[in-house]
């Protein structure tokens, strides 16, 4: 049921100042920036092939990205996989003994529904599963 590797999160502290280098010094243009409320975090999107970059930056100090960045640091934060299936993806996965984070899918950013499986259940990988709205 998973399609592809749909995008890779990166939380940072600053939006602009890692658009800029991607910009800048990838030479990768922003194709778009969001503000998306049920996950507390500015984005910005950049295509590299047919994978995107997200950038994350957190939009107050309860977001799950500033709880990363406190914890972590800049850095990876999560690989997402596109699903045509995402409610099955989700129960294929919590019947495999998989912990789920969303038990049900939420709004994400370009009008996409996803949820996200436990990292702990993941081999340390915060695991995004996500789909178009229909």
């Amino acid at each position: 049921m998973l399609q592809k590797i749909d995008h890779l999160g990166i939380a940072v502290k600053s939006l602009d100042e890692a658009v800029a280098h991607y910009e800048n010094v990838m030479g990768v243009p922003c194709e778009k920036k969001e503000v998306i409320e049920s996950q507390k975090v500015r984005t910005a999107f950049f295509a590299v092939g047919d994978t995107h970059i997200e950038l994350l930056e957190p939009t107050s100090d309860d977001s799950p990205i500033a709880k990363f960045l406190e914890k972590n640091g800049e850095g990876l934060h999560h690989v997402a996989y596109y699903t045509d299936h995402l409610e099955e993806q989700l129960k294929q996965a919590e019947e495999a003994g998989c912990r789920l984070i969303n038990r049900e899918p939420v709004p994400g950013a370009g009008g996409k529904r996803i949820a996200f499986l436990h990292p702990k259940s993941t081999y340390g990988v915060l695991t995004e599963f996500c789909t178009k709205d229909e």
